[in-house]
């Protein structure tokens, strides 16, 4: 097994593995962990006491974030009509019909987000295996499925995020680059583990929360205390 390197090791002896952090201490510590010469995303996980082999303790959504993720966004739209015009307006980066359909299926990729209006979902549903393992597939849970095209180009673009529980209960997102700061990832750490406690399913009995961990790109993670996603919502 290859062992850590120096820097890693050094952030990592600046971290209290046995402390649950409070968020705002662990935010303050962040950039003393961070070595990598780029501006690194900030990514928050949380281990939650849900089932996702049942159905009704899948815990999916999306939220738009305060201050965005602080990158470019690619977003393609299938409309048609009006909606189109709207989704051009709004900024979409690729907007069409059959002749993005079919510019996928030739292997065309170079979005990170698609939203659709609801009457093309028949037709973009022809792209299931090719969008769907990259997480790229329009989905009503997650609001890319929608006649509110303005709105959802105008999040996307600023930095909505989706979520999506995965098999050992776990959710892995990013909240902004470490230049952001300690108030605006605050803001944005804040607004997602609120749009993420409110998703609780009524089948998850006891602790919805179990713990939350900050990391950078490159860092080791800090665990928070998974309390204050409770007194978060109170």
């Amino acid at each position: 097994m290859a062992s850590a390197g120096k820097k890693y090791t050094e952030a990592r002896n600046k971290i209290d593995r046995e402390k649950r952090y409070d968020m705002e201490e662990a935010i303050n510590l962040l950039p003393q962990v961070c070595f990598a010469k780029f501006d690194e995303t900030v990514e928050v996980a949380m281990r939650l006491g849900v089932d996702p082999r049942h159905a009704d303790q899948m815990v999916r959504g999306s939220v738009a974030l305060p201050h965005g993720l602080g990158k470019k966004v690619r977003v393609l739209v299938f409309a048609k009509g009006q909606k189109e015009k709207e989704a051009q307006d709004a900024g979409a980066d690729f907007v069409g019909a059959e002749d993005m359909i079919e510019k996928i299926q030739k292997g065309w990729l170079d979005f990170d987000k698609a939203i659709a209006t609801p009457d093309m979902m028949g037709q973009v549903s022809k792209l299931g295996k090719i969008l769907g393992p990259r997480g790229l597939m329009p989905n009503p849970k997650v609001g890319t499925v929608t006649f509110d095209i303005a709105k959802t180009v105008k999040e996307m673009k600023a930095g909505r995020v989706e979520f999506r529980v995965d098999k050992a209960g776990n959710l892995h997102v990013p909240v902004g680059k470490i230049s952001f700061g300690k108030e605006k990832l605050m803001d944005n750490l804040n607004s997602l583990i609120d749009a993420v406690t409110r998703l609780k399913p009524s089948s998850s009995k006891g602790t919805y929360v179990k713990g939350i961990a900050i990391s950078t790109s490159m860092s080791p993670g800090i665990k928070i205390d998974p309390g204050y996603a409770r007194n978060l919502t109170k």
